[in-house]
């Protein structure tokens, strides 16, 4: 079981599983990365927990969080991963770091027969749009968009409407 990764011998940053305990700091990390939507602590909580074979967590050489990816496996459809969020500390952005976050969690075992990621991404989040164009490419696959939660009719307009991306299909051999 690949839990723990580092990026490259070069990289500042360790990628691991999360533990419940990890929980505060993704909360507090979460809440540092703007624009992204904070959620409860108790659902960051219950990602770190339950959901930590599909989540990634960061670390600087210092240990801090760096980085955070939430997903899960879709129920009933276990060959499609939902990335929740994909949070990027600002010092530790433009360093590939929310794609080597994504990509590690297809390496995993837990992983092994997802052939399709998913994410939802407000029209106006260019560096979520430019993140899954990438992982496209370093896939060898296509993205395909479509509307899934309106602004008005899900959001009552509190919140921007949010895009369904999907990039793949890809198979374990594009992974690597």
């Amino acid at each position: 079981m690949l839990l723990e990764a580092t990026i490259s011998h070069y990289s500042p940053f360790k990628l691991r599983a999360p533990s419940a305990a990890d929980g505060p700091k993704v909360h507090t990390l979460i809440g540092q990365c703007s624009p992204l939507d904070s959620n409860s602590l108790y659902c960051n909580l219950l990602q770190c927990h339950h959901f930590r074979d599909t989540c990634v967590l960061a670390e600087d050489t210092g240990g801090k969080p760096a980085g955070f990816v939430s997903a899960y496996l879709i129920p009933e459809q276990p060959s499609q991963l939902f990335v929740w969020q994909v949070a990027t500390h600002p010092s530790a952005r433009g360093k590939g770091l929310a794609l080597s976050m994504c990509q590690s969690l297809l390496s995993r075992r837990q992983c092994a027969a997802v052939n399709t990621i998913q994410a939802t991404i407000n029209p106006g989040n260019r560096a979520s749009w430019a993140l899954f164009e990438k992982l496209a490419r370093s896939l060898n696959t296509q993205m395909s968009k479509q509307p899934l939660f309106d602004k008005t009719l899900h959001f009552e307009d509190a919140h921007d409407s949010e895009i369904l991306v999907s990039v793949g299909p890809f198979t374990a051999r594009d992974v690597a």
